[in-house]
């Protein structure tokens, strides 16, 4: 004990004041809920015991109570079954029956009526007991007999007894006065023939009212109740308001030996008061309750008190490490000069201990010796309250014996009364920011030596005032010390001439907006020209807030007199470099126009030789003959139009773009392309998108695009005398999106001949290149160069089946440069087939 007692001692000494505190509020508040637990289980516990004591009284009650009834039912069915006996044996006639009936219901008053049936039913003989001879309207009762007509429990039992050939009871029914009663059956059996039954009827209220033990009924209610739970008979009535009520204590033991769906039901109630009536009980809650209340109120009360403990305690902590932390040190001394309180940071600032410090007067150990006097005139000039605000600037000697500059401020120390009882000096060191400050004037010194240096002018002009703030060497130089050139290159005088501005930069749009605003906006790069000096100035200028909070402008200026002039030079050398790349041109026009124009005269050929055939033949209408010379005059003026674009694109001029309609564009190409088509007996087959988008762009370059596409798929299929089933090329004309390119329309044009080989393709666009001996091999630089001209791409591609070339597709995009769509309606797909003409 005394080693557990050193245990417990050891660690309540270990734990933190605020900790023994929270333990000694918790304890009783601990002791007061486990009294209260106790006397609660307690009391439960006795109430238990109770129930379960109660129970077991029920139960032994209701178990002798079935002895009791179970007894006479065996004693009555022995007897009964002696009877049938010596009828079977024909012993017995009915006179006889009817005076054993007598003597048997004389000394069991349960009985109400005893009855013998033939096989058929019919009353052989019968006897009622005295008490049940009449009925409720005076008249003789009538037995509940099994009838074939009315199916009942008398009779259902019959049958029972009758199959089995054994002793059988019937379930619960309510006789002819209305009083739950049941029957035993015993069958008559001569030479394993049914002859009969002997009918034994009970009343299970005089079963209850004589059978259950005097003491037993006025301990408990014993009752009889059916499969359905409904009370038939019981010791007591129930009152009508606590019919539906149950019994907290129930016991149920079935009715032996008839084992017919009746229980006998022992019923129990608790004699002592519930728990929540108990008022010793709720006299120990009220003041259990009342204890936890007072020690919550106390706990509550200490820890407001630790919490405020704690708050203070951090409270000095935090005061304490903001002045360990700080740089500046901190001297407190009293009204007669005293040091009274020192901080960490002023000791490490002197190189002294508190113990050193404090306590001490004038002079102190930090004053340098060949300055003791005038420290002495500062402190009493101090100690008369006649500091500056701003601070005096002292020298301060460490321990070690080397000096710094500091600057101390001083002010009064008030006590809660409000009486003044010392000064407090803050001190800090200075020495640092002194050689800044000299560094600054320093780096101050050398930029304004680079600045003067400059060959540009840098001038700063003060917004409001209107005055010059700085100029350097090059400003004075072409404008002397006047702000008027200042103005000149922002723009404020007549006589400026910005160089490719308008009117409207002599205004400065800056003018009315916040200083952080226009601080934050960047240089304005222009070119001025100034009269007076006849020179050109690059001006830069930018809004800038100076050293005393005053929004200026400063602008630099950089003399580019000599560089437009060099650049007037380069763009007269450029025009006649110009005129020179036009002749180089030529030559390369001649060749195009050679190839390119070789298609609509070939059209205009074929056009001329058909009408004179058919003019000859004299076949040809006057009708046709006018349709035809209008096709001529039409291939005439497209001849004319492609020398006047290809002459304009040679130039590398942008085409001569309009909103132009994909499938009107491909109308035009195939309707040319068809006469070289049919020509080599070769068929095309055109798809055009419904609802396309127009495209900005020159339709008959893209158109020309197409007929050189068209021609060369033509002539590759004539060239390897495909058969006619393979003649064909397929022109489609389709929207893209492409994570490059955008929203672009993709015309392509397919064909079934042998393809490109692999070595020519890296050299399709170069020009002068041909596969063909005739060729001049600018067909397809010169669409490309078109295309890309639009911003499109050109792309080739061999078609394969396995390993070996069955066609070849050109395909071009061109971007989508609106986003309305056509108005007028188009077909879901268009097919045309052009099939080769005889």
């Amino acid at each position: 004990m005394p080693a557990v007692k050193r245990l417990v001692g050891r660690w309540w000494r270990r734990q933190s004041p605020a900790r023994q505190d929270r333990f000694a509020t918790l304890g009783p508040l601990l002791s007061v809920l486990l009294f209260l637990a106790a006397i609660i289980s307690a009391f439960w516990y006795l109430r238990n015991e109770e129930i379960e004591r109660e129970s077991e009284s029920v139960k032994r009650d209701t178990e002798i109570t079935q002895q009791q009834i179970g007894l006479r039912l065996i004693q009555n069915q022995e007897s009964l079954m002696r009877m049938a006996r010596e009828i079977v044996m024909r012993t017995t006639d009915a006179d006889d029956f009817t005076g054993q009936a007598v003597a048997f219901a004389r000394e069991r008053p349960e009985i109400t009526h005893l009855t013998w049936l033939d096989a058929h039913r019919r009353v052989r003989a019968s006897h009622f007991a005295p008490l049940y001879q009449v009925d409720s309207q005076g008249g003789t009762a009538e037995p509940n007999l099994p009838r074939t007509d009315v199916p009942n429990e008398p009779e259902n039992t019959f049958r029972a007894a009758r199959d089995s050939r054994a002793p059988t009871y019937s379930r619960a029914f309510m006789d002819a006065s209305g009083a739950p009663a049941m029957q035993l059956h015993i069958p008559l059996v001569e030479r394993n023939t049914f002859a009969g039954v002997l009918i034994l009827e009970y009343s299970i209220d005089a079963l209850v009212r004589h059978f259950v033990p005097a003491d037993v009924a006025q301990r408990h209610l014993i009752s009889v109740v059916d499969d359905q739970q409904r009370v038939l008979a019981a010791t007591v009535k129930p009152h009508p308001a606590q019919a539906g009520r149950r019994a907290p204590i129930i016991t149920d033991v079935p009715l032996t030996p008839a084992i017919n769906g009746l229980l006998l039901r022992g019923q129990g109630w608790r004699t002592s008061i519930g728990l929540v009536n108990n008022t010793l009980f709720w006299m120990v809650v009220a003041l259990s309750v009342l204890t936890l209340w007072m020690l919550l109120g106390t706990w509550r009360h200490m820890r407001r008190r630790s919490q405020i403990q704690g708050a203070l305690v951090q409270e000095t902590n935090f005061r304490r490490a903001m002045e360990n932390s700080m740089p500046t040190g901190m001297r407190a001394m009293d009204l007669d000069g005293r040091i009274t309180y020192v901080n960490a940071a002023f000791c490490q600032m002197t190189g002294f201990t508190s113990a050193e410090l404090v306590g001490r007067q004038p002079p102190y150990p930090y004053w340098p010796p060949d300055r003791v006097e005038e420290n002495h005139r500062l402190l009493n000039q101090e100690l008369q309250g006649r500091s500056p605000s701003g601070g005096i600037e002292v020298k301060v000697m460490r321990k070690e014996g080397t000096i710094f500059d500091a600057r101390m401020y001083i002010s009064p120390l008030i006590d809660p009364k409000g009486q003044q009882t010392g000064w407090m000096t803050s001190i800090t060191n200075i020495t640092e920011a002194k050689r800044i400050r000299d560094q600054l004037s320093a780096s101050h010194e050398r930029f304004t030596t680079v600045l003067e240096g400059l060959d540009a002018s840098v001038s700063v002009l003060s917004v409001q005032q209107g005055e010059l703030l700085f100029v350097n060497r090059s400003y004075r130089l072409w404008f002397g010390g006047d702000a008027k050139g200042h103005q000149q290159m922002a723009g404020g005088v007549v006589g400026m001439e910005p160089f490719g501005a308008d009117g409207d930069d002599e205004v400065d749009g800056l003018s009315g907006l916040p200083t952080q605003e226009l601080t934050e906006t960047g240089a304005n790069p222009r070119e001025v020209y100034i009269d007076s000096l006849g020179k050109w100035f690059d001006v830069r200028s930018r809004y800038l807030q100076w050293t005393d909070g005053r929004l200026a402008q400063m602008l630099i200026a950089t003399d580019i007199t000599a560089r437009l002039r060099a650049e007037e030079q380069a763009a007269a050398q450029a025009d006649k470099a110009q005129v020179t790349s036009r002749l180089v041109t030529m030559g390369e026009m001649a060749s195009s126009v050679a190839h390119e124009l070789n298609q609509p005269l070939t059209a205009i050929t074929n056009y001329c030789n058909g009408m004179v055939s058919r003019v000859k033949a004299d076949t040809i209408r006057s009708e046709d003959l006018i349709a035809a010379l209008q096709k001529t005059a039409r291939q005439a003026e497209r001849a004319g139009q492609i020398i006047h674009r290809i002459r304009a694109f040679v130039k590398r001029s942008e085409p001569q773009r309009q909103p132009s309609q994909a499938r009107q564009i491909v109308e035009d190409a195939v309707e040319l392309a068809g006469i070289e088509l049919r020509r080599r007996n070769v068929a095309i087959h055109t798809y055009v998108a419904q609802r396309l988008p127009e495209i900005q762009v020159d339709p008959i370059l893209i158109e020309q695009v197409l007929l050189n596409l068209l021609k060369n798929a033509a002539e590759a299929i004539d060239s390897e005398q495909l058969p006619p089933q393979r003649r064909h090329i397929e022109l489609r004309v389709v929207p893209r999106h492409t994570p490059e390119e955008g929203g672009v329309i993709e015309f392509s044009v397919t064909d079934t001949g042998p393809g490109i080989k692999d070595e020519v393709i890296d050299r399709l666009y170069e020009a002068f290149f041909s596969t063909k001996k005739e060729g001049l091999g600018i067909g397809l630089s010169l669409c490309r160069s078109i295309i890309e001209s639009h911003r499109g791409r050109m792309r080739a591609q061999n078609l394969y089946n396995g390993t070996q070339a069955v066609g070849c597709r050109f395909s071009f995009t061109v971007p989508v440069e609106t986003l309305h769509r056509s108005d007028a309606p188009a077909p879901a797909a268009e097919g045309e087939t052009t099939s080769p003409s005889p």
